[in-house]
């Protein structure tokens, strides 16, 4: 069994290092927003915000793709981001319907493409 799991140390430094910072600010998070009025200002202001981030950080994955991305042509990248945000509209604005479409589009592409 050691063997499979590999040195505890290691997967103890990751829990808390990785894991534990995390969930201390998720669980703030939901003790102190709980009474926050969705429709307020400062959150759409957050929303807004961290959508603006995430489109940033999509663009920039798309354009200059890292790693192993950067093997996959242009024309089918920028495809199955358009069959993702077709299949999210279609399923009702489905963030899961939206990913499992565009990752199925791109692993297709390349399977075909060799």
């Amino acid at each position: 069994m050691s063997s499979f799991i590999g040195d505890w140390h290691a997967l103890l430094i990751l829990l808390l290092a990785g894991i534990l910072p995390n969930e201390i600010w998720r669980v703030l998070g939901l003790v102190f927003g709980g009474g926050i009025d969705e429709s307020s200002e400062l959150l759409v202001w957050v929303r807004a915000t961290a959508t603006a981030i995430l489109a940033g950080v999509i663009a920039q994955i798309l354009v200059f793709p890292p790693g192993a991305l950067a093997s996959i042509p242009d024309v089918l990248r920028y495809g199955a981001t358009a069959a993702g945000f077709v299949a999210f509209l279609a399923a009702r604005q489905s963030i899961l319907a939206g990913v499992l479409c565009g990752e199925a589009v791109l692993l297709a592409g390349k399977w075909w493409l060799g």
